[in-house]
């Protein structure tokens, strides 16, 4: 671009415009409108009318307007995306450790502790089948596997279940998910 003595430019990725005062070789010297003299290499300057700005130089009116609309539009959130399936069936949570069973667990045995367990995990199942609700997760807790292999015989007493480990995301390794078939006949 051929430049001379007292053309307006503008400099590029800056806000600034002056008036050419020297041009020696590739550089050149402007005066800007605060009397400032700056030295920019030619590449970096563009000539323009007298004042003329830089986004009027480099950028239409309209796709001025269009950017500016697009920076502004606020972003929609994108929400987490629920299965179909997960999303309408009620999942029922029962909690077999001992000491939400009973207030307190001193002077049960072993044995009479499992019972209860065992007892009531059937009720609960027996009341998600009556109640057509389609998953029942048993909280049963790590420990030995004992209640885990007594809740397992349990559910497969039952011809309309199938059972499964739960989520571990959510449950961790000790807890027992069962569905239950809704036009199986049940027990």
């Amino acid at each position: 671009m051929n430049f001379e003595l007292g053309d307006h430019v503008l400099v590029l990725d800056e806000d600034l415009s002056g008036v050419i005062k020297e041009i020696n070789n590739q550089t050149v010297t402007i005066e800007t409108g605060d009397g400032f003299l700056l030295n920019f290499q030619i590449n970096e300057l563009v000539k323009s009318e007298k004042n003329q700005n830089l986004k009027t130089a480099l950028f239409s009116k309209t796709s001025i307007d269009a950017v500016v609309a697009e920076k502004e539009q606020t972003k929609r959130r994108q929400q987490v995306k629920k299965r179909a399936k997960d999303r309408y069936e009620p999942t029922l949570e029962v909690d077999l450790h001992i000491n939400q069973l009973v207030k307190s667990s001193r002077g049960m045995a072993n044995h009479d502790m499992l019972n209860l367990q065992l007892d009531t995990a059937r009720w609960q199942l027996d009341f998600a089948i009556s109640k057509r609700i389609q998953k029942v997760v048993f909280i049963h807790g790590v420990g030995q596997g004992v209640l885990k292999m007594e809740l397992e015989y349990l559910f497969g007493r039952y011809s309309n279940v199938k059972y499964y480990d739960a989520n571990y995301q959510k449950y961790g390794l000790g807890a027992t998910e069962v569905y239950i078939y809704q036009n199986a006949p049940s027990n």
